[in-house]
């Protein structure tokens, strides 16, 4: 009885561990990092004022989004001329702890602050500032591993709106959009393993993916992609993407040998194959994402098009042709990820709903005003709560599970 009693208790330790780990949004995009949650157990449809607020607080000025680990929330804002790590419970946005440094606001055209996500590997958070502020946290005491400036140490120049790239966890390295094409640290030490000269950076946080037997990540300059071998940093494809401003911010998404990239500012959208003279497969101007990445689905794009100067548009566009299929109009400059076959989509007049990922059209299932003012962060979906965050710094904990005490 004892021996089976031990065995139940290790099955249920298990299986809890199990559903921890699939709730998680330890990083930018997610687990897969394409902007889509797995998870299934959630309420698309909600009462006419929304879904219940679990908690509200406020983190500062910026636009970081949140990552979600064994039951803990981080995200980065700023306020006073410091920028502050946040870490809260993220089921009831309890402070566990925070950590402040000296910053620069940095509104250049916008309300400035943090725009990169902090990133959760096992037991140690990383950040990277905009102006190249690299730290290392225990995740469960906020206690410094280790930090420093790599745009002082490698001699990067910081790009015109600072570094917006979240930092990526691969093998035993801390890869950077810093450089010409990323910049590599040893994640247990912050040793600089690689770099790519002083060009400068992209927006976009680095895309790991593989080819054959070879770990790559596509990173963004302001002048094009590079495809670079995460071992030693060399470029293995390249394709020149010049866009205004040099503002190539977007995630690119790659599928099936191929890569989508997508720019505001009048540049648009192509697909390319990841073999061959980088040509295009089609290329137009119907789809900009200015800064807010696309997601994929069953064979149709969904993201937003036009800059914060216009009037933006959600919009669905055919992955192998490029043809938009709907538009939803007077969406304006917002974010989006899916769950479930299910687009969960956040205005940036922080009004969310969600919606059937289909072709046929855009019909809300559910919808509500949960934010305040500007909101250009996309919203994310963990352990059956909806996370949203407007540019002043409120953050919003929406709770969607279902059968909920």
């Amino acid at each position: 009885m004892g021996l089976m009693k031990s065995i139940i208790g290790l099955l249920a330790v298990v299986a809890l561990a199990s559903r921890a780990g699939a709730a998680d949004w330890p990083h930018w995009r997610g687990p897969d990092r394409n902007g889509i949650s797995k998870e299934t157990d959630w309420l698309d449809h909600w009462p006419k004022d929304g879904p219940p607020v679990a908690w509200r607080a406020s983190v500062g000025t910026g636009f970081s989004a949140v990552s979600v680990s064994r039951g803990r929330l981080t995200t980065v804002g700023h306020a006073d001329e410091k920028d502050t790590v946040w870490c809260l419970d993220a089921a009831t946005g309890k402070e566990l702890w925070k950590h402040s440094y000296d910053s620069e606001l940095g509104d250049n055209y916008f309300d400035g602050g943090p725009t990169a996500t902090p990133t959760v590997d096992g037991d140690n958070v990383y950040t990277l500032s905009r102006w190249g502020d690299v730290f290392c946290f225990e995740a469960a005491t906020g206690k410094v591993a280790w930090s420093k400036n790599v745009a002082k140490e490698s001699g990067a120049r910081v790009p015109s709106w600072g570094f917006s790239g979240s930092p990526l966890v691969h093998d035993k390295l801390l890869v950077l959009n810093v450089g010409k094409a990323g910049l590599a640290l040893e994640k247990a030490t912050g040793k600089v393993v690689w770099s790519s000269g002083d060009d400068e950076a992209g927006y976009s946080t680095p895309l790991p993916f593989r080819k054959g037997n070879d770990g790559l990540a596509l990173v963004s300059s302001g002048n094009g992609y590079a495809a670079v071998n995460l071992a030693d940093g060399k470029a293995v494809w390249e394709t020149r993407w010049v866009t205004r401003y040099g503002v190539n911010a977007a995630d690119p998404i790659v599928d099936s040998g191929r890569v989508f990239l997508s720019s505001g500012y009048g540049k648009g959208a192509a697909l390319f194959a990841l073999d061959g003279d980088a040509k295009p497969v089609w290329q137009n101007k119907q789809l900009h994402n200015q800064f807010s990445s696309s997601v994929l689905l069953d064979g149709f794009l969904y993201g937003v098009d036009g800059d914060t100067t216009e009037r933006a548009e959600l919009k669905c566009v055919e992955w192998k042709t490029g043809k938009v299929r709907w538009t939803r109009e007077k969406f304006g400059s917002g974010a989006l990820t899916a769950a479930n076959g299910k687009l969960i989509v956040l205005s940036d007049r922080g009004e969310l709903m969600v919606a059937k990922a289909s072709p046929e059209g855009f019909v809300p299932t559910a919808q509500a005003q949960v934010v305040k003012g500007k909101c250009w962060t996309a919203p994310v979906l963990a352990d059956g709560r909806i996370y949203c965050r407007g540019a002043s710094g409120e953050l919003v904990c929406l709770d969607v599970r279902k059968g909920r005490p």
